[in-house]
């Protein structure tokens, strides 16, 4: 790691404490920047989860069309680069570094957060690669987004759940509005989402005048798909659908989209290599999918799970939810998440509560990562690594696992 780079990742990261709604700060940062943001059509892709899944083969499916594709996720496993990807290729450290500095008396002037000069540096690197279209995850919610200064060809929700309420609202209601902020009028807006109860609730927090494409709730996707899980066909027919809102000489041909979405793989979600199972589940709603996918895969037992999971989230909902599926459930503390992972105190009191719901599996508190690491492996037919990000990104760098950046 380059001295430049460490500098620019010491000087971005202490701004993921803050968290600020709002696009004006975006404004300023892209302004000083020369407004790249103008300068690529894009596609912006919202939802609680499967966005990024959606995401992913949206790209596959446009670069397969012959087409220079961007595209901005988050958060990230193990490298911050992954999240700014041209054709596969991650960010350089060099473009990193070079951003970062030029962005910095903005940054500072404004009090920028994290992801809103991270935004503005993806949308920075995709016009300097010459994109030919980018194809960009929402970060948080939607209306208020850094992401929401684009106008794009098109724009989609893939599911409501309750997560992140301290931002978005304590209800499904409020949450969906805040996310439904990325329609606009006159753009096809693709609804995912395959309650028709919340759907609807999409459908009419949408911009007046957008044009709304909804994913019928049973559509699910029948080809081939490396993404394993229920869960992902239907995001693959989401995927699908945002395709083919996409004016007419950007539409992939519908063997390019099956071809792409046959080979498209991702990192983290229901990610199996051997004996070892990743996911990113970090909400209640995730874990409910999680569960689901383990029971329709059946895998080789006993199932241990290595869980970490941040403070802020449900996380005696997750962990009764994911009770559920597994033999052994090994609690721990991932080391990216010291700083925001959950209280061990509060892990003990919760194993030790004599109320709490009767558990199928084996629960043990182990703090220390290493430790945990080694006690989960030991004995299973399975070791599933769930909770966060955090959790998932430190155990694939533990192991030497590869980081897929394809498509």
């Amino acid at each position: 790691m380059s001295a430049r780079y460490r500098a620019a990742l010491e000087y971005l990261f202490p701004r993921t404490t803050q968290i600020k709604f709002g696009l004006e700060t975006t404004r300023g940062l892209l302004e000083a920047v020369g407004h790249p943001d103008r300068q690529f059509p894009s596609i912006q892709i919202g939802g609680t989860n499967g966005k990024g899944s959606v995401a992913t083969l949206v790209a596959a499916a446009l670069r397969a069309h012959g087409l220079r594709v961007g595209l901005y996720t988050s958060p990230h496993l193990v490298s911050f680069r992954e999240r700014i990807r041209v054709d596969g290729q991650p960010i350089s450290r060099e473009a990193v570094a070079a951003w970062t500095d030029h962005l910095h008396p903005a940054i500072d002037r404004l009090g920028a957060t994290f992801f809103e000069a991270t935004t503005a540096m993806a949308f920075a690197d995709f016009a300097a690669r010459g994109v030919d279209i980018a194809v960009v995850e929402v970060g948080l919610g939607g209306r208020l987004d850094s992401t929401n200064v684009l106008t794009p060809l098109v724009s989609g929700v893939t599911h409501v759940g309750l997560d992140h309420q301290k931002y978005l609202g304590e209800t499904i209601e409020e949450i969906a509005r805040e996310k439904a902020g990325i329609a606009k009028a006159g753009i096809p807006f693709v609804v995912g989402e395959p309650d028709p109860r919340l759907a609807s609730l999409l459908v009419a927090a949408a911009a007046p005048g957008s044009k709304t494409v909804v994913v019928p709730p049973d559509a699910s996707w029948a080809g081939e798909l490396a993404l394993q899980g229920p869960h992902q066909r239907r995001n693959a027919t989401v995927a699908e659908a945002l395709l083919l809102a996409l004016p007419a000489p950007l539409v992939p041909a519908a063997g390019t989209i099956r071809e792409a979405f046959a080979h498209t793989r991702l990192a983290g979600r229901f990610d199996r290599r051997g004996r070892w199972l990743h996911d990113v589940a970090h909400n209640p709603d995730g874990m409910r999918t999680l569960t689901a996918a383990l029971g329709a895969m059946a895998p080789p037992g006993p199932v241990h799970a290595l869980v970490s999971i941040l403070g802020d989230k449900d996380w005696p909902a997750m962990l009764v939810e994911l009770d559920r599926a597994i033999d052994v459930g090994i609690l721990t503390v991932a080391p990216s998440a010291a700083g925001r992972g959950w209280d061990t105190r509060w892990l003990e009191a919760w194993l030790a509560d004599p109320d709490r719901p009767p558990a199928r599996a084996s629960w043990h508190l182990v703090p220390e990562f290493g430790a945990a690491l080694r006690r989960a492996e030991a004995g299973a037919g399975t070791v599933l690594v769930t909770g966060s990000f955090h959790t998932v990104g430190d155990v694939l760098q533990a192991r030497g696992s590869e980081v897929y950046l394809g498509p």
